[in-house]
């Protein structure tokens, strides 16, 4: 399994429109791609932005592509994401993970 992970901030009166549209998009695009495990979202108070970190699992590189295009360490975003992000960051990354239980 592959954990994709990126980060960006926003300023505090955009993030609940920033957060609302990544569900609407983002989130159903990569839950809709075939491969994908789960898409999350974590968001905090970062000094005077919001910073949002989205995680999506997958079974794959190949689903990765899918989903993200041939560059795949490429942001996915849309014109309205960028309207509302004060900064982000230029590259995805991608970490295999483990299962470790108790």
């Amino acid at each position: 399994m592959i954990a994709r992970t990126w980060r960006g901030w926003t300023r505090p009166e955009d993030a609940d429109a920033y957060l609302d549209y990544v569900k609407r998009t983002g989130g159903r695009a990569s839950r809709a791609t075939p491969g994908n495990l789960g898409f999350y979202i974590l968001r905090r108070k970062d000094g005077d932005r919001t910073e949002f970190v989205t995680m999506s699992l997958w079974e794959s590189l190949d689903a990765i592509r899918a989903f993200a295009g041939d560059d795949y360490e490429a942001p996915v975003l849309e014109p309205q994401a960028l309207a509302l992000l004060a900064r982000y960051e230029q590259r995805a990354l991608h970490f295999d993970t483990a299962t470790f239980t108790v």
